[in-house]
């Protein structure tokens, strides 16, 4: 074997059957989702928080972040004229005025979770931008699956199911993260599988599953094709690299984690989330809270009056390096980062391993 299987989704083609993780706020950028389409991946571009930084954006958050996204999209085209999507949070606010920038501005693809994205085909109607739940049960690619198919007589073009190894937001239990009593990214994926490939037979349709949460090495993605998955996501290796655009003390404390300082967090959106321990972190899980004053709520669940600290402000800080005020999210593997590579590097190596282990 020498080459992979490209990715197809629609009639978008990766040569290489992988997706980087869309990581706000302001970590997949334009920068980033470039080189990685430029390799011949899919880029990925958060849209959360694009306004933080813009003079508007206390008088104007809908507007502030509508441009934001414009920019990023504007200068990925500028970088790269392969496969770059933006992924959208079904929990923001603004989420349907997100979905219409996007898709005004012809990205490739929407990635969308930390919610079930029900509504997504409405808001994008008339268009062929590709459309990407991100799940993390059968349960939930099921009740997808079939309200699009009754109120828009359409199918996901594609599925990313997540696991609880991934990092951000998660799609499971608190507690049971904690005590490590939640299912495991194979049995997800496969039983998401059971699913599809049962409409796909049906229907005639092609809804490729892509693998996401914990996947570190070529090893674990040929672990995930055996299976039966089309692609696969990666976010946390990409921080680690030059072309991402976080402050470097963000990548320095990703090179320097250990085990022990990775937490599951309490999100002040409702959700957990997996972290590495910072001075904000530990005084929030003391109990103690950082005043928010907020003219705006970015996220649906968040009221400002009860929220422990603000959770857009705290990521902003991370990426802008000043990580002792800061939620510096990371994947269950971030202690295995031990250097800062090029994109292309990183692709490389994991196309290599891959295609070694699938020999």
């Amino acid at each position: 074997m020498d080459k992979l299987d490209s990715l197809r989704i629609g009639d978008l083609e990766m040569k290489i059957p992988l997706i980087q993780g869309g990581m706000g706020v302001k970590v997949s950028t334009a920068s980033l989702a470039a080189a990685v389409a430029n390799c011949g991946g899919a880029g990925v571009i958060a849209s959360v928080g694009l306004g933080y930084g813009s003079p508007i954006n206390e008088s104007n958050y809908i507007l502030a972040s509508r441009t934001g996204l414009q920019n990023e999209i504007c200068e990925t085209k500028k970088l790269t004229d392969r496969v770059v999507g933006v992924n959208v949070m079904v929990a923001l606010a603004n989420y349907e005025d997100l979905v219409r920038t996007t898709v005004e501005e012809k990205a490739d693809f929407i990635v969308s979770g930390a919610g079930l994205p029900l509504r997504l085909p409405e808001y994008t109607q008339g268009s062929s931008i590709k459309l990407i739940p991100i799940v993390s049960s059968a349960k939930a690619a099921a009740i997808i699956i079939k309200a699009w198919k009754k109120r828009y007589n359409l199918f996901p073009d594609a599925f990313v199911v997540e696991g609880p190894l991934a990092g951000g937001h998660l799609g499971f239990n608190s507690e049971e993260l904690k005590l490590g009593k939640v299912p495991i990214l194979e049995d997800l994926v496969t039983e998401v599988l059971g699913i599809t490939e049962g409409y796909e037979k049906d229907f005639n349709i092609k809804i490729p599953v892509i693998a996401a949460g914990g996947i570190f090495t070529g090893k674990d993605i040929a672990k995930f094709f055996k299976l039966g998955v089309k692609g696969v996501q990666l976010g946390t290796r990409f921080v680690a690299t030059f072309e991402c655009s976080v402050d470097s003390k963000f990548k320095e404390l990703y090179i320097s984690a250990e085990d022990d300082d990775v937490v599951i967090i309490d999100s002040p959106v409702g959700m957990p989330g997996r972290a590495i321990k910072t001075k904000l972190i530990d005084r929030a899980m003391k109990g103690k809270s950082i005043p928010v004053r907020c003219n705006y709520r970015c996220l649906k669940t968040c009221d400002p009056s009860k929220v422990p600290y603000c959770i857009a402000k705290a990521l902003f800080n991370a990426a802008a390096g000043d990580l002792d005020e800061a939620v510096v999210f990371c994947g269950s593997n971030v202690s295995k980062v031990k250097e800062i590579v090029t994109v292309k590097e990183l692709i490389d190596s994991l196309v290599k391993e891959t295609l070694e282990a699938l020999d």
